[in-house]
């Protein structure tokens, strides 16, 4: 059994505390490795460390930064084999999933950031008859943290700490101790990359423990986290008084959107996929389908039709479309919720309980069918709880004010999807969706460029391009007589 280790200081060590923690492979059930079971010592060594190796990183030129960037990039890209396969060991997503998504996006945060904050520039302002000149340029804060989720688990931990590095901060980053492997294979390569000691740490443990540690930590001045959106309520209240700057990504309800004069084809295609894929585990995934009523029966049966084709298998065989969920208690989470649909009236049209293990090694790994529910209202826990896992709803609409209703109607805010061949309407439409992303007849398609973020429950701030790079820096403006 492989023991994980922390990457403090330039050094990978183990606890402070000598205690580890069984990391479980979610397609068989058993455990397979053991990450430190850190704590408030780690973190404290890991913040001195970075404290320490804050002034030279901030002031070493951008070039060098971004070149360490850069390896650190070239090595997921030279790794992609092995850590693919070890990222679907560890989340139980397929391992086809893990090389073209997930390895290759974390390649590319990598390089993206590198080069972006090349081309991040100051401004300067000057008036007509000029007495005085101002110009304002963005510092780095100092030491920030970086907590990310399980379930892209490399995706979004590149996504948190690229920028934060590239903009000349010093990171204490803890990657979710249901999914530790691919960071801990990554912070194997940081000092090869050539990034000095202490400026970026890789710290493992529990959520109440490293996590919490990471959050209340008063030299941690910023801190960016993925999320649920419970823990994120309780990050705010923790911090609070603090003046600890936050970005927090967070939970989803997302809905897509039918109407009749869409491409059903595509949209039933795209919508299968934005629906099941990994598991259903992804933020963005369109939980919630509404259906113009002219077009509901045929979009329903062929949608079941395309769901019930799909069979989850063994996350490690090359073929494989649906893996496992991520672990035993995610598992029983997504059969309670649709327990509850159905005592909420709700009707299953496929699917609805766990599925049968592919092969006898994954015996006794944790796997759901590919469901799909309709009956239910808008009001149930089904439409305004997250489930997180491969189960959507239908539900039929004939206007498009009722369907801006029923997409708007829960706490959450973070993607929606509108299928239709009038762009007018898909203007308006996008227009009024209460959420901080929307996709009009695609969906995950993502820009490095462009803000990412939710509104209402599901977040504050925004991440991705500049965004980012401002999240990680604070303005200066400094004013010269002349």
């Amino acid at each position: 059994m492989t023991d994980l280790q922390n990457f403090i200081d330039g050094r990978l060590q183990p606890a402070a505390s000598g205690e580890w923690i069984d990391n479980i492979e979610p397609a068989t059930g058993k455990p397979y490795s053991r990450i430190p079971r850190s704590g408030a010592a780690d973190v404290e060594q890991a913040v001195e460390s970075a404290k320490r190796a804050y002034p030279g990183w901030a002031a070493m030129p951008i070039e060098e930064r971004s070149a360490c960037l850069m390896r650190l990039s070239q090595a997921v890209e030279a790794h992609a084999d092995q850590w693919a396969a070890a990222e679907a060991r560890d989340n139980g997503k397929p391992v086809g999933l893990a090389k073209e998504v997930d390895m290759k996006r974390s390649a590319s945060n990598l390089a993206f950031f590198a080069t972006a904050i090349q081309h991040f520039s100051s401004e300067a302002h000057i008036p007509s008859g000029p007495v005085h000149i101002n110009y304002t340029h963005r510092k780095p804060i100092g030491v920030v943290g970086c907590i990310s989720p399980w379930n892209l688990p490399l995706y979004l931990f590149t996504w948190k700490v690229a920028p934060a590095l590239a903009a000349g901060n010093c990171v204490v980053a803890k990657p979710s101790e249901v999914t530790p492997m691919t960071a801990y294979l990554l912070s194997t390569c940081i000092e090869a990359a050539g990034f000095p000691p202490g400026v970026f740490n890789v710290v493992h443990g529990l959520g109440p423990e490293t996590g919490e540690a990471i959050v209340t930590h008063p030299d941690i001045k910023a801190l960016s986290f993925t999320g649920g959106t419970a823990t994120g309520a309780h990050i705010q209240r923790a911090t609070a008084g603090t003046f600890k700057k936050l970005s927090l990504e967070l939970g989803g309800k997302n809905a897509a959107i039918v109407f009749s004069d869409s491409d059903l084809e595509d949209a039933l295609r795209t919508t299968v996929r934005s629906s099941f894929a990994n598991q259903g585990q992804i933020c963005l995934c369109s939980s919630r389908i509404l259906i113009e009523r002219s077009v509901y029966a045929e979009f329903r049966d062929r949608l079941v039709e395309k769901a019930q084709n799909m069979t989850p298998g063994d996350p490690l065989e090359a073929g494989t479309k649906m893996g496992a969920v991520v672990s035993e208690a995610h598992r029983d989470k997504i059969l309670a919720a649709i327990a509850r649909a159905e005592t909420d009236g709700g009707t299953v049209l496929v699917g609805g309980a766990a599925a049968e293990a592919p092969n006898a090694r994954c015996a006794e790994g944790y796997f759901v069918q590919p469901t799909v529910i309709e009956g239910v209202p808008s009001s149930c826990d089904l439409n305004q709880q997250e489930v997180f896992g491969p189960v959507i709803s239908l539900m039929p609409f004939d206007t498009e004010e009722e369907a801006l209703a029923l997409a708007n109607s829960t706490d959450y805010g973070l993607s929606a999807t509108v299928w239709t061949q009038d762009l007018k309407r898909a203007h308006r439409v996008a227009a009024h969706l209460e959420t901080g992303i929307v996709w009009v007849n695609c969906w995950l398609v993502r820009d490095l460029r462009t803000p990412f973020g939710g509104v209402k429950s599901s977040g504050v701030g925004r991440e991705g391009g500049f965004e980012a790079l401002r999240f990680f820096t604070e303005p200066q403006n400094v004013c010269i007589q002349l």
